[in-house]
Parts: structure tokens; sequence; C-alpha cells
């Protein structure tokens, strides 16, 4: 039985990730592609649905994204959101324009017609998400409004007959209260899915893929102890099993102590069999970070670096075929999706150099959101407290540093780092913290430390709130808590004589700091 699956076409909104996101915790697999993607290419994916993403441009100008008009005749479900409900109404006749009152954030929105298959459940009058200029200004023929707002007629339409749907809030985003009953309408109840997304079926398909692909190809699995590596790396062992070895680069950007702890863990002496081979390359990446400032120019010479090292390893092992990454789906979309806007390269995706000395890379996890790939470690039978371990990036602490790369504040930032996540789980906030770290800013300031006068590093805390790493809220650490950890560190750490507590939430901000 093929593998049912739902479509997102992107036109470059803020949110599209969330969208695919949202469609999986249904329990339907989601895909997002590009919206120049050829129409013939799509309706060879064969999807059950298709949803069309928001995005910041005005449907009407001629040089805005669009697609074939012909995506409503496939008889295939389409849902159009944001920009994708006006896009909608433009291509089949209605009429968008700028709104005379623009909307955004939580807004009520009034259901008019609760017999819609798209509100089954929905409350009557229930809050919803706006983030709009324009708006459908006239449905189209054949179709009926099915929700509106003070300042916005067509919050909602349909043309069941049709199976298009289009609603102008956005269901993705939690601040919508019954967004995810909404979404979860139309992938059963409009597009008729089974929701055979599960974990345990993924995890025996990938493995059977696998063996399939490399045959028997040696394989060179980069393993930094982190959750989506320590995935890939069991997944590829179950797989090929002694075709495997894992290269664990200690970069000199770790946190404190980790180096050995990945090597107790995953080294010779812990649980699994992974042919394990450290590497001590400090000194090299902090050669090649001297100087630059540039976070991308970081992130890219970091990846760069990376795949040396891993080169150079195959070569002292003999013929390697494969290279393994743990690379995740918030890292493909994040590091460009088509035209979509680059928000940052990963040292695993956009960080590559044009040419790696291996037949192929293998990216098991690259289709998965990062609570997906813990699900799967628990069905790999990877123990929790590796499954749920805090999320590091792969360029490590050269992006929780601002400006330049040193020894001097990878020292800085490694003790800082660890005095936070002590005190926080002495204090027991930690377990619910989606990730919390501290970074190095690129400020020095005066200050007075046993009556002389200092000028020193400030140290920015970060602790947030999130379920899928694509959104994230700043977390509210007790101020107790924050007072304890600013004392020790202040007292503890050389070089810092201030430390600062960082609300951002994720959009505006990123939750690394680079």
């Amino acid at each position: 039985m093929e593998k049912e699956m739902v479509v997102v076409l992107d036109f470059g909104g803020q949110y599209n990730q969330l969208i695919a996101r949202r469609v999986r915790e249904c329990n339907v697999y989601c895909e997002i592609h590009p919206h120049t993607m050829d129409i013939e290419k799509l309706r060879a994916m064969q999807p059950k649905g298709i949803i069309l993403t928001g995005g910041p441009n005005s449907v009407y100008k001629e040089d805005s994204p669009s697609y074939s008009p012909e995506l409503f005749s496939m008889g295939i479900p389409v849902m159009g959101i944001c920009y994708g409900s006006q896009l909608m109404a433009h291509l089949l006749g209605g009429r968008v324009a700028t709104a005379p009152v623009s909307e955004y954030g939580r807004t009520q929105v009034e259901i008019d017609a609760p017999d819609s298959l798209l509100f089954e459940g929905v409350s009557p009058q229930t809050i919803c998400w706006m983030s709009h200029t324009d708006y459908i200004a006239q449905a189209p023929e054949g179709f009926r409004i099915t929700a509106h707002t003070a300042d916005c007629p067509v919050a909602a339409m349909e043309n069941k007959e049709r199976g298009l749907y289009a609603t102008q809030f956005h269901p993705e985003v939690m601040h919508t209260a019954e967004g995810q009953k909404m979404l979860s309408d139309f992938v059963y109840r409009v597009c008729g899915c089974r929701g055979d997304w599960q974990m345990a079926s993924f995890v025996d398909t990938t493995v059977a893929a696998l063996k399939e692909r490399i045959g028997d190809g040696r394989v060179l699995c980069a393993l930094s102890g982190g959750v989506d590596s320590s995935v890939a790396a069991v997944l590829l062992s179950k797989a090929v099993g002694k075709q495997l070895t894992c290269v664990f680069v200690d970069h000199g950007l770790l946190r404190k102590n980790e180096g050995d702890e990945v090597e107790a863990v995953f080294g010779p002496n812990g649980p699994y069999n992974l042919n394990f081979i450290r590497v001590n390359a400090q000194e090299r990446f902090y050669e090649k970070l001297a100087g630059v400032i540039e976070p991308e120019q970081k992130r890219k010479i970091i990846g760069a670096e990376f795949i040396n090292v891993f080169e150079e390893e195959a070569k002292k092992i003999g013929a390697v075929d494969f290279l393994v990454q743990g690379t995740i789906y918030p890292d493909v979309i994040e590091s460009g999706l088509g035209k979509s806007a680059t928000i940052k390269s990963h040292h695993n995706v956009g960080g590559l150099p044009d040419h790696v000395d291996f037949k192929e890379i293998v990216e098991p996890l690259r289709m998965l959101f990062k609570d997906e790939v813990r699900k799967a470690g628990l069905e790999l039978g990877i123990p929790e407290n590796l499954v749920y371990r805090q999320p590091f990036p792969g360029p490590g602490l050269g992006i929780r540093i601002i400006g330049e790369v040193t020894a001097e504040k990878v020292h800085i930032v490694q003790d800082a780092d660890a005095i936070y996540r002590e005190e926080l789980h002495k204090a027991g906030v930690d377990g619910s913290l989606g990730q919390y770290f501290a970074a190095l800013t690129n400020m020095r300031s005066v200050g007075v430390m046993g009556d002389e006068r200092t000028y020193d590093y400030a140290v920015a805390l970060r602790a947030v709130n999130t379920s899928d790493f694509m959104t994230a809220e700043a977390s509210e650490i007790p101020w107790s808590v924050l007072q304890t950890v600013m004392n020790r560190i202040i007292n503890e750490v050389k070089g810092v004589n201030r430390v600062m507590y960082d609300l951002t939430s994720k959009p505006p901000g990123t939750i690394e700091f680079e």
C-alpha cells in the first residue's frame, strides 16, 4: 500500500513549516515543496490533499508567485491558507484587494457554516490568528462563505463539490484555538486520509530502504552525540552492522566535558557497537575561525572543516562509499527551500562544500521534525536520557559566541553554561524547558569587582519553551534562580562582569544566537 501524503506548496510565508508539522500530528505524512514545483511532478506524487501556504506578496501583482489554475481541477482536495486562500480566489475569478482594515493577531472568527466539513466540532465563535493586509473582497462563483470577522467578510470559503477550501486566518499556529481540529478535519473528512504515519513503520521501512540503498558499501557516520546523529547512527547500525564506522569530531566547540561524555556512551566501552572513532580537532577549527565574525561564514567554515576531517578519516579507514548525517527537516527548511528565505545555513545542509569525496550523502532523518526523531529513537530502543538530551547545534558554541571564536571565549561560555545548567537542574525547572544555554555576547562593559574597575564580557542566558523548534517562547525562569546563576557566573567565570536574560521569542528571533 502506497504511503498517503499531503503536499504543502510553499509561497514564502513564515509559518509554512508549521503546516507540515500540524498535519503530521494528525498521523498523516506531509512534505513541503516550493511553489515552482511542476504540476506534472505534483500529480505524479498522488497526494491525498494539497495545502497552499501564506506569503508576503499581493496575488494581483504581476511578479507575485502563482501556480497553474489546473491545480484546482485535478480532483485532489486543496486548502488555501492566507496568501493561498487569496491565490485560490484570484485564479478562480474572485476579487482580491487591499483590505480597508488590516488584521494582525488574535481575532474572533464567526463560523457561518457549521455544516462545513472543515469546521466539524469547531465552536460557532472561535479565536484565530490573522496576519494580512489584503483580503478576499469577492468569493469566486460556486463558493460559499463559511466564516467572517468584523473586518474580513471572507474569513473562510469553500466549494465542497470541487474539494476546495480556504481560510484567511492561520490554522497552523498555536494562537488559533481550534486550528488543529480544522486541519484534522481537512486531512480526514475532506481528503479521506487513514492516518498511517507512525514511527514504528518509519523505522522498519527506513532500515529496509537503507539496506537496499547501501548494499555491501561502507558507511561513515558523523556522530555528534546529539539525538539526531545518535538516532541516525543506530538506524544505520541496524541496517548495515559492521559496515558502519562512526566518527566523532571534537571541534573544541562542545559543552564542558561533552567530548568525554559522548565517548563514554558511544565508545568501545559503551552499550553500542558502532566502530567509534574520536578525532580531537580543536586547534584546526580555532585556526580556521580566527578573525571570522560573520555568522554565515562561521557556519560554512565549520561545515566544510567537518567534511575535511571526515574525508581524512575515511581515507584512513579505507574505501568509504557513504557519509551519514543527522540532518532533520527544520535544518532543511531553514537552510532554504526553493525560493523561500534562507534563515541560516546548517552545517550539515547549506554549509557543505560543493564537492564531497563520498559516493553519496545519506540523511535518513531528513524529513523528520525533532519530536518525530525522538519517537524514532524510542522505537529503536535508545534510552530516554539520550533521546531527550538537550539539543545542541552542529556548529556548537561557534554560534553561541558572537563575533570571533577563540579558545578563551570558548572556555568562558563553557563554564557559564555549565553553571546555568547545574542551577536549573538543582532548582528542578530544567525538565519543563525546551532548550536552554548560555551564550557569550560581543559586548564588553565597565563593572566594579573588589573595588576595582573591570571591563569584561556580558553573558546572555537563553531558555525557551517549544514543541517543534520551529516556534518558541522565552521561558519564565524564577527570579531567584536567575539571581543565583548570575552571582555564580560573575564570581566563578573569569572575564565576565555582566549577565543578561534573553526574552526574545521565535519568530522574530531564532533559538540560537547566530
